[in-house]
């Protein structure tokens, strides 16, 4: 039986009031929560000249035990002008009783990943436990990624690749700020 839809689109949250408390299991990863922006730089042996890049992060929840993770990036010239989209990402943080961390994450240009890890002293380590790849998707072996809150509004980032045949290295690195707090509960 089809029911009529009285409230569209609907809301992430199904309560009355206030945004949802964090599940217990988001206690490790509650700091993350919100908006972050930035700089960093970026490079890898198969790119003709290492890159500066700006770059966005949110977390966010809606009361269960993940986050929600988006992460924009675009590359920026000398002056620090804007000069293309460059990465985006999207996925889960899927947090466990022990503080393990699962993390899926997919970019449009065909790559999936499933990385695990462990979240504590307002750091989060992930590394690759496997990498799904479209038919035409570039090559990419391995992933490793570190979070870490320096202070209560700085986040650092830290990105290793092993992606055309090279084997795991530095690919890029930036230092974000809170933009916006997330939903602390």
């Amino acid at each position: 039986m089809n029911h009529p839809v009285r409230e569209f689109p609907f809301p992430d949250a199904l309560s009355t009031g206030a945004a949802p408390a964090p599940h217990p299991l988001l206690a490790p990863v509650t700091a993350f929560l919100g908006t972050w922006r930035g700089t960093g730089s970026g490079g890898y042996p198969t790119l003709e000249a290492d890159f500066t890049y700006a770059q966005e992060v949110t977390f966010s929840h809606d009361g269960r035990p993940f986050l929600a993770y988006e992460a924009r990036a675009w590359l920026l010239d000398a002056d620090g002008n804007p000069l293309r989209p460059s990465a985006r990402e999207t996925g889960w943080w899927r947090l466990q009783p022990d503080g393990r961390v699962e993390a899926l994450i997919t970019q449009p240009t065909g790559i999936a990943e499933i990385l695990s890890g462990h979240a504590h002293d307002g750091a989060v380590g992930l590394a690759t436990e496997q990498v799904s790849l479209a038919p035409t998707a570039k090559q990419v072996d391995a992933t490793r990624r570190r979070y870490t809150l320096t202070d209560p509004d700085t986040l650092a980032f830290v990105h290793d690749l092993a992606a055309v045949g090279r084997p795991l290295q530095h690919h890029l690195s930036a230092e974000l700020r809170r933009t916006a707090p997330g939903q602390g509960g």
